[in-house]
């Protein structure tokens, strides 16, 4: 064999492919041995392609160290393979948005803590005699305190919490901190915007791999989809199980599309007019929360003044978590509802779980676009700048002396009684359902019956605590925190409640288009955030009273006035960047870099498709081939 290999060698001088040369399996090796000997020699001179060598490595091991680093890998691991890669997701996206909070933890830390205290000890709140033209403005308890006052206060941000770092209202008006105030909310968000990007654009990727027909393939799943570096029969139970799953959903996926490539026109117009007037069912749902939400907030705003309300702690912790109790009402309501209208609607596993995500933001973020909108209403008086009430200082300082601070409670209460109600489900229900279920083997116990892990109400209810914290992180600095360690502790309850109380999703859906679909709700939830934030920067005059931007005309005024400070060189770039000789230029070379982009993009499209073509041929020709040879030899054996 050795000889014939060497003999091979001497017979092909020419570098080719080795699969393309007619030897023997040995003799191949030995060739493709010789040429990537070759290969190296040649780039050994080269120093260029020495340090590509070493700066692809170095990627390498960065990119591994990396993936070694993050937390919890094993356990997503043996999520995956126990429930399927769309539980998985969940917890890949918890674990995301834990680090989003810890980097902006970290950021506020350097930027607006550290900075407070090193040009002094901040000032105590106002004394309850100073007066201004915009009234006073008195914060924290006074006399002799309860302990049950100071639970109240706890929960709802007032009291000795109101005048802290936790709130706006506590940093004083200095000028260095008002503008790194001021840059580390646009150094979050920019932040917070990159990321997310980034996780947009690597699940994209899977997403149209996984749409367009290339990977749909079961032979995809049963070839190329096991992993050999496997050792140990745990992690080898756990790739059989995922694979499983991802066969289940694309055979479930088929049967779908089976049935809807055999409608006719009759069956295919029912199945729209059930769609459009399952559409209506949920505008005409969504449209009567919005109202109670609207109803709820103004409510709230007309009982506190109430003297029943002021002597009655309780009343007066109800009527400050109104807002807060109808909306999670409505967000525990609704979503089963969606549920169940979405299997009505004739789509695959994987849309029906788009629609549901669909509606439930729509729920749960404009939702929270209407408590801003009634909270601006009241902030503003309704946007007129005649009102008695904001005649005086632009905004409604008689109710709010300090609308960033009220703002800011508003935010926390929401994530507080969001965590409350979490925990509330776990030790309420989950578990006493699970009890039930395996103490009552009878009818009681099928009912019960065991439950599974939601994955689009779990996935909101992420979404939107962490779009409360990106609207409430500028008037509540220490939000982010909060939210870090009510993630952390969310992780691991959900873990224990998912492997002691739920079962394995008896319908599964391809984890591609959520890991795309995820990151894009989130985009939408920073956007909408982005909204009021802005808004408050720009036109809504600051606080008079509290807050590092006081006596301002706006917060933004600080920027420019920071500006004007510095040598007249940087003063001409700054400000020359903000003008239209410099935007002009920018929107006609970006738009010629897109132009290019798409221009590029279809070229690349019309490529692959012209492979698919020659692809599909050779196929054609390999089976005619076939078909001739046993044609051939049959003809021979007749004879």
């Amino acid at each position: 064999m050795q000889t014939s290999a060497d003999a091979a060698l001497q017979e092909q001088p020419e570098p080719g492919a080795s699969r393309e040369l007619p030897w023997p399996m040995l003799a191949r090796r030995a060739h493709r041995q010789r040429l990537a000997r070759d290969r190296v020699a040649q780039g050994a001179g080269s120093a260029g392609a020495q340090w590509t060598r070493l700066i692809r490595r170095s990627k390498e091991k960065v990119r591994e160290g990396l993936r070694s680093l993050q937390p919890w890998a094993w356990t997503l691991k043996r999520i995956g393979g126990q429930f399927g890669a769309g539980t998985e997701s969940y917890f890949s996206l918890l674990r995301f948005l834990l680090l989003l909070n810890v980097l902006a933890s970290v950021l506020t830390a350097c930027m607006i803590l550290l900075p407070t205290w090193l040009e002094g000890t901040p000032p105590g709140p106002p004394a309850p005699n100073a007066s201004s033209p915009c009234g006073s403005y008195n914060p924290g308890s006074h006399g002799l305190v309860t302990f049950a006052t100071e639970l109240f206060n706890l929960l709802s941000g007032e009291g000795f919490l109101e005048w802290s770092p936790l709130f706006y209202g506590f940093y004083p008006p200095r000028p260095h901190l008002a503008i790194t105030y001021l840059c580390a909310a646009f150094a979050i968000g920019l932040l917070y915007l990159l990321l997310i990007l980034h996780r947009s654009v690597s699940g994209l990727k899977q997403t149209l791999l996984a749409e367009s027909e290339a990977l749909t393939r079961y032979s995809h799943r049963v070839f190329s989809a096991w992993d050999f570096g496997l050792s140990g029969e745990v992690h080898v139970r756990l790739r059989q199980r995922l694979i499983l799953y991802e066969l289940q959903v694309e055979l479930e996926e088929a049967r779908v599309r089976r049935r809807a490539a055999v409608r006719t026109l009759g069956q295919q117009a029912r199945l729209w007019s059930v769609r459009l007037l399952l559409n209506l069912v949920v505008l005409a749902l969504l449209g009567a929360a919005f109202y109670g939400i609207y109803w709820a907030t103004g409510a709230t705003v007309d009982l506190q003044d109430k003297p029943l309300i002021q002597r009655t702690p309780v009343l007066k912790l109800v009527v400050d978590y109104l807002p807060s109790i109808f909306i999670s009402v409505v967000n525990f309501v609704l979503p089963p509802v969606f549920k169940l209208i979405a299997p009505l609607e004739g789509y695959t596993r994987s849309r029906q779980i788009v629609f549901i995500l669909l509606r439930t933001v729509s729920l749960r973020l404009v939702s929270l676009l209407v408590l801003l909108f009634s909270l601006w209403n009241e902030i503003t008086c309704g946007g007129d700048a005649e009102d008695e009430r904001c005649k005086t200082c632009d905004y409604n300082y008689k109710e709010l002396p300090c609308w960033e601070t009220r703002m800011g409670q508003e935010m926390y209460k929401l994530l507080l009684f969001d965590l409350l109600t979490g925990l509330a489900v776990i030790l309420l229900y989950q578990f006493p359902r699970k009890l039930l279920c395996g103490l009552c083997p009878g009818v009681l116990g099928r009912f019960a019956r065991t439950q599974e892990f939601q994955v689009p109400d779990e996935v909101l209810g992420l979404i939107y605590a962490q779009t409360v914290v990106w609207v409430g992180s500028f008037f509540c600095p220490l939000l982010p925190l909060l939210n870090t360690v009510k993630f952390l502790l969310l992780f691991y309850l959900k873990k224990i409640t998912l492997f002691s109380t739920c079962s394995p999703a008896s319908r599964t859906f391809r984890a591609s288009t959520v890991n795309f679909f995820f990151p894009l709700v989130l985009l939408l939830g920073l956007a909408i955030s982005a909204v009021p934030v802005l808004y408050s920067i720009f036109l809504i005059p600051p606080s008079k009273l509290c807050g590092p931007f006081r006596g301002q005309s706006s917060i933004w005024v600080v920027i420019p006035a920071s500006i004007r400070e510095l040598p007249q060189t940087a003063q001409n770039v700054l400000f020359f960047l903000g003008t239209q000789a410099f935007a002009v230029p920018l929107l006609l070379i970006s738009s010629i870099l897109m132009a290019y982009t798409v221009a590029l993009a279809n070229s690349y499209g019309r490529l692959i498709s012209e492979l698919k073509r020659q692809i599909q041929t050779e196929a054609q020709n390999k089976v005619f081939l076939a078909q001739r040879a046993v044609a051939l030899s049959s003809a021979d054996r007749t004879l």
